[in-house]
């Protein structure tokens, strides 16, 4: 238990051997360094999740995920570690909250940046259905849009054929009837169309002609309709229509698995709004619960210490800095003091060796103007 207390002492960023000395404060400090230590477990866990969605289907995915979890869970602990460790007790409740306003703001995005991947893996069913039912809309919108870029490109060769075929159904009515008329005019059956002579008559021959003609052309209708159909599916072909086919299950659930996170993001996203566009609230309040869990939680160690009241330690931690400051402007004054004297010791020593140097050129040049 020693070992574990000293570390969730280091983990929330107090100075160890002042604590000690404090044994009221140890468990507030250990509720802290425990807070710090599980935040930054989750964002670990958070990152790796995250990374290996972005290296999916990638070999070494998971040794990715897990260097990233463990670099972005590290730093994490120590951006958590120097905020608690930075606030200090010893001003008002306003100052205090006011220094500390940066530092939660700073966790509320953390918090924010740790919850979203976690939601991700929590709501992976739902973002699934969705990605899928997304995939299987942007197929059918895709397939509309050729459909309709290819009805307005070849609107004259699809007027034609539509002109064909019209033609050629009128025809082969026609056909049929014209050559049921054939059969009473051969048999002799008497009717507003017929003669009522039986046999294979004149006017038998003038309704096989006309049969004929109609059979001629409805053979040249129905080779121009075929050559049409064939231009116009050699089109489809050429334009992707006939290859483009609407996704399988199984073609689904694969888009679905190597979707990226952004793609899951969005899906996400989309997850708090039903189909008509309204808010689905039981959803948005599950995932909003739990990224205002999460930021809660990354907050936490930050509320604890300013709620918890001055205690020994703050006024021990306080002390010490004072009298570190103080020591350090008493070292300030003995350097200043030291660069003094020694300054003014080597100006003397200069003086005295310039004063040498002139005298000593004096003196001999008082000699060389004596022998001249």
């Amino acid at each position: 238990m020693k070992k574990v207390t000293r570390f969730f002492w280091f983990c929330s960023g107090a100075h160890i051997d002042t604590l000690k000395k404090y044994p009221v404060e140890h468990n507030k400090y250990v509720g802290i360094g425990a807070t710090i230590f599980f935040t930054a477990l989750f964002a670990s866990l958070s990152g790796g999740y995250a990374m290996y969605f972005v290296f999916n289907g990638d070999t070494f995915a998971v040794f990715f995920a897990i260097l990233f979890g463990l670099l972005w869970g590290t730093a994490i602990f120590n951006m958590d570690r120097y905020i608690v460790s930075s606030i200090n007790k010893e001003g008002s409740t306003n100052q205090q909250i006011l220094q500390a306003s940066p530092r939660i703001l700073l966790a509320i995005m953390i918090g924010i940046v740790i919850s979203r991947p976690l939601e991700l893996k929590i709501f992976d069913k739902e973002i699934r259905q969705k990605l899928k039912s997304s995939y299987l809309k942007g197929q059918h919108r895709k397939i509309d849009t050729l459909e309709k870029t290819y009805n307005e490109k070849y609107a004259m060769e699809l007027g034609k054929n539509n002109d064909l075929k019209k033609e050629k159904d009128s025809l082969e009515k026609d056909i049929n009837r014209s050559r049921y008329q054939l059969n009473q005019e051969v048999f002799g059956d008497k009717t507003n169309q017929t003669s009522g002579i039986t046999g294979y008559g004149t006017y038998a021959k003038q309704k096989q002609s006309v049969l004929e003609e109609k059979e001629a052309r409805l053979k040249t209708v129905t080779e121009s309709q075929g050559q049409m159909d064939q231009y116009l599916s050699n089109r489809k072909d050429y334009e992707g229509l006939n290859s483009l086919r609407l996704f399988t299950d199984h073609q689904l659930d694969s888009l679905a698995n190597v979707a990226g996170f952004s793609d899951r993001n969005w899906a996400l996203g989309q997850l708090s709004y039903n189909e008509n566009g309204t808010r689905d609230l039981d959803t948005y309040m599950a995932i909003s619960f739990i990224g205002y869990l999460f930021i809660l939680f990354e907050c936490l160690p930050v509320f604890v210490k300013l709620m918890s009241p001055k205690g020994p330690y703050d006024t021990a931690i306080a002390k010490t800095v004072e009298a570190n400051l103080y020591m350090a402007d008493k070292e300030k004054d003995r350097d200043i003091t030291v660069t003094d004297n020694t300054y003014e010791h080597n100006l003397d020593a200069d003086v005295q060796r310039r004063k040498k140097i002139i005298s000593n050129q004096s003196d001999y040049d008082l000699e060389r103007h004596r022998y001249d």
